[in-house]
């Protein structure tokens, strides 16, 4: 009863700062995976029918997934200084594979039937590509999403390790200082916060996907 007693006074004390470094952690997660979705929706769109393109194109995208964060982000530095930016391009290459090859996936993985049936309709190719093969593929892009976003909110408690602020923040001041109500109001919002947006985006793919592919 003393540890509740303890951690809800704390909380009492610090529900600024937590609230504050939420708000950062949002804008550097959300922020990546936007500016990640502007970036690999288009090329996931650009090598659909490229196949060698398409190849090299994953296997890059991938090579970053396999650099530890904490690599990447000594990269970062030198180049960028400490912050907000070094942070955001970071876990911005870090969301491209998911969204890039889910878009790639769900492009090429279109029943033909419906090209030929836009084709048969004398639509052209931007008219085939926004009124039948992005809305088909729609539902895995968004999984694509949902996947980035998730590991991106996970993720971004590193940036902490720079100076860009978030819940990551608490949790290392927690290390630091063995204060377990620190990492507890660092990783608990974290933890809600991905399955909230998981749940949220899981919900959109549902909305997104169309009535004959229910």
């Amino acid at each position: 009863m003393a540890k509740v007693l303890d951690m809800m006074q704390f909380l009492d004390m610090n529900d600024t700062a937590i609230i504050k470094a939420a708000v950062q952690h949002l804008y550097l997660s959300f922020g990546s995976v936007l500016i990640g979705c502007l970036v690999a929706i288009p090329t996931g769109i650009w090598i659909t029918g490229r196949d060698k393109i398409a190849g090299h194109v994953l296997r890059i995208i991938g090579t970053i997934q396999t650099i530890p964060s904490l690599a990447l982000l000594g990269f970062a530095l030198p180049l960028f200084g400490i912050g907000t930016l070094p942070a955001m391009i970071v876990l911005f290459l870090y969301s491209l594979l998911p969204i890039l090859r889910n878009t790639y996936t769900g492009l090429t993985s279109i029943n033909p039937a419906f090209i030929e049936a836009g084709n048969g309709m004398g639509m052209n190719s931007r008219q085939l590509l926004f009124m039948v093969k992005l809305p088909l593929a729609m539902p895995v892009i968004m999984d694509g999403i949902k996947i980035s976003t998730v590991y991106i909110l996970s993720w971004a408690t590193l940036g902490a390790l720079i100076g860009a602020g978030g819940l990551g923040d608490l949790i290392f001041t927690g290390i630091q200082t063995a204060d377990a109500n620190y990492i507890l109001a660092g990783a608990v919002p974290v933890a809600l916060l991905t399955a909230a947006a998981g749940w949220l985006l899981g919900k959109a793919e549902i909305a997104l996907t169309p009535a004959g592919g229910k």
